[in-house]
């Protein structure tokens, strides 16, 4: 085993290394703000108010609306990575890596931008009338033989894989030691309840997927902001400090302090994009998936929902995990994952309402993100052979929930980041490739008369109305 995690730890530090993926993350993301001239900037107002002041879509064709494709896909990446990944990502990059995560968050919505887009005009009705899309389609179909396939076939796979490790085993496993560690419950118990809670959502598709997800993310985020913002409210004094800590370790690196392993420029690069990406996707095309669902008019508006996805995750949720942690000291506690995300909180909160918060946190964060990837992965079934694969996937997606709570997982991260990796990689070429596509049509339909009235109203009458 201990050579399966040496191996393991070789394979994520190639993939994750300083000349392959991370910069071709960073580098796809800035290149995609360029080609779209900065839309996820300019055009954060109008994103914004399509994902939650714009009910109706007239005329539109997909499966569930624009909020539900919004939740489902806050749902996949809302999970532990918020809370035991930023958490890594600190403990191992220093404080710099949440700085490194919100430029990948930045940068990202763009990524997550053209995913959405693309995602929606390569969709496609399958055999079930449900319509499917993401990189397998749109790689597939979009490149030209013999490259489109064959990254269309790669990233199928990988995401496959995936999602019983990103999306499944690490989910389960994390809220398993976090109701033991806090209140003593059994893995086998917590096991059982996350198994039959999960089965009960997810054999019943994309519908019951969007209605469970669209009713409590929003309530599971809020209340988790709530909490941050009273540790932050009490430890404001500290917070000038802690952001100028976060920005000159960003690029300088810490030298080892208590329990802190001691980190670089490259660690915390490496750390917080990895972790970044790890929460909000921005790069592994899993938003495409989600957008493809969509009850839309166009690819531009669905795409711009779900750019929000990534603000919300990565720039509100992420940052307020990554600031408790930083001005309650707890960084170089010397604890790890969630237990050092639960320190902070105990330190900050009155009583013991600390660690309560973050285990119940954990189990709602990561039962969403098994819900959300339940749909990824059988979507890429459906692309590998067909709708006769589906039903026997979410049968074995829920028993790998169970799988992951009771057995001891010490390389399941390192796997996840591989897989990560993996399934970015043939992504990350296929944005890049289809960039051109992608920004000609956001330009022409923005200038259309449709497109005009997403605009601020400036004066202009009927706008919301006619939404």
């Amino acid at each position: 085993m201990d050579r399966l995690n040496d191996v393991l730890a070789d394979i994520s530090s190639v993939v994750w290394g300083p000349w392959l993926l991370i910069p071709l993350l960073l580098g796809t993301g800035v290149f995609l703000t360029i080609r779209l001239t900065g839309l996820q900037f300019r055009a954060f107002g109008r994103a914004f108010r399509l994902a939650f002041l714009t009910r109706k879509d007239p005329g539109a064709t997909g499966d569930i609306t624009h909020y539900q494709a919004l939740a489902t896909a806050l749902a996949a990446t809302v999970g532990v990575g918020n809370i035991a990944g930023v958490a890594t990502a600190i403990g191992l990059g220093g404080p710099g890596a949440l700085f490194w995560m919100w430029v990948t968050g930045l940068v990202g919505m763009a990524t997550k931008y053209t995913e959405a887009f693309l995602g929606v005009r390569f969709r496609h009705t399958d055999a079930a009338g449900e319509q499917s899309g993401g990189p397998m389609y749109y790689l597939s179909r979009g490149i030209k033989a013999p490259l489109g396939p064959i990254l269309g076939v790669l990233f199928a796979v990988f995401a496959v894989i995936a999602s019983f490790g990103i999306g499944n085993m690490t989910q389960s496993n994390t809220v398993a030691a976090q109701a033991d560690e806090q209140w003593g419950i059994s893995t086998v118990v917590t096991g059982i309840i996350l198994t039959v809670a999960a089965a009960a959502v997810v054999l019943g598709g994309i519908q019951s997927i969007a209605r469970v997800a669209s009713a409590f993310v929003p309530i599971m985020i809020v209340v988790y902001i709530a909490a941050g913002t009273w540790v932050l409210l009490a430890n404001v004094s500290e917070l000038p400090a802690a952001l100028q800590l976060i920005m000159s370790d960003a690029f300088t690196g810490t030298s080892a302090v208590g329990g802190f392993v001691g980190a670089g420029f490259l660690m915390a690069l490496r750390y917080g994009v990895a972790r970044g990406i790890f929460s909000n996707e921005s790069g592994l095309g899993t938003g495409g998936i989600a957008a493809a669902a969509a009850k839309t008019t166009h690819p531009v508006r669905q795409a711009l929902v779900s750019m929000t996805q990534t603000f919300i995750d990565t720039l509100v949720v992420v940052s307020f995990t990554g600031l408790v942690i930083v001005t309650t000291g707890m960084w170089d506690s010397g604890e790890e994952g969630s237990l050092m995300t639960s320190s902070a909180f105990e330190v900050g909160l009155p009583g013991d309402w600390g660690g309560h918060v973050v285990a119940l946190s954990v189990m709602f964060f990561a039962f969403s993100t098994l819900l959300g990837w339940s749909y990824y992965g059988e979507r890429n079934v459906e692309r590998l052979v067909g709708r006769r694969g589906v039903t026997p996937y979410r049968v074995l997606f829920v028993i790998m929930i169970f799988v992951g709570a009771v057995t001891e997982l010490t390389t399941i991260w390192t796997f996840a980041d591989i897989m990560n990796g993996l399934m970015a990689l043939p992504n990350l070429i296929g944005l890049i490739i289809l960039s051109g596509l992608v920004a000609r049509e956001t330009r022409e339909y923005l200038n259309s008369p449709e497109g005009m009235l997403l605009k601020p109203r400036s004066g202009r009458r009927g706008t919301a109305g006619q939404q």
